[in-house]
Parts: structure tokens; sequence; C-alpha cells
């Protein structure tokens, strides 16, 4: 059984995307919590962390919602780095920077364990229909 990561009531994960997902920024929080530097973060899909009991369905949600200039928020179950997990909150922000160029601002904070029963119970239906 892999191992849970459990943030702390202050740990908020930042990160940034292009339209397409790829990491243009990251944290410091949202390393430490996944467990990769900086560099090797950079540059990569954003589903880096995506962990194998996330149903396709809330990531066509989030990209559907997104992509209509809308915000999206829900729960998400990530992988580390070395194989454990952690969930959060996350809010997830379209926005056009200062160059002009468009993409993503991801914002997430703890979970409580009432919420991540609840969706570990959802997610969980909704896998088993895929």
């Amino acid at each position: 059984m892999s191992k849970e990561t459990i943030l702390n009531d202050y740990t908020f994960l930042v990160s940034e995307t292009d339209e397409k997902g790829i990491i243009r920024f990251a944290n410091d929080d949202f390393c430490q919590i996944a467990g990769y530097t900086l560099e090797e973060m950079i540059g990569k899909p954003h589903n880096l962390v995506r962990h194998p009991d996330m149903p396709k369905a809330a990531f066509k949600d989030l990209w559907d919602t997104v992509k209509k200039g809308q915000v999206w928020t829900g729960y998400v179950k990530n992988a580390t780095k070395l194989g454990g997990y952690y969930w959060v909150y996350a809010t997830v922000y379209p926005f056009e920077s200062c160059d002009g160029s468009k993409g993503y601002i991801s914002c997430r904070r703890k979970a409580s364990r009432e919420e991540i029963e609840k969706y570990e119970t959802l997610y969980r239906q909704l896998k088993a229909k895929e």
C-alpha cells in the first residue's frame, strides 16, 4: 500500500501551466509535497502527478470548464514521485499572462478527511464505469 502525505493546514500548492497543461511554474509547497525539484517539473505535463485512481471524468470536467474561461474547483488525488499520494481541494483559474500567453493557475489546499472519504467512494464508482 502506498504512503499518504497529509498536507498541513498551511500548505498551499500553486502551479501555472500553458494552455496544453505544461508546467511553467511550481511553488515550493508543490515541489515538496509531490517530491520533485522545480527543474524536474518545469516543461513537463501537469499530469506528471496524476494518480491512477482518478477517474477520466474528473479531468474531462476540469478541462471542459477551464477551456470555457470558467473557474473549476474539485477534489484531486495526486501521485508523488516516490509512489505515494496526497489529496487536495483544487481551484483552477484560466488566465492571460502579461505577455499575452494563455494558461492556467492551480491553487490547492488540504482536503478534510470527510471530503476525502466522500470523493474516494465517488471516484471508485466512476473508475469502475471506465
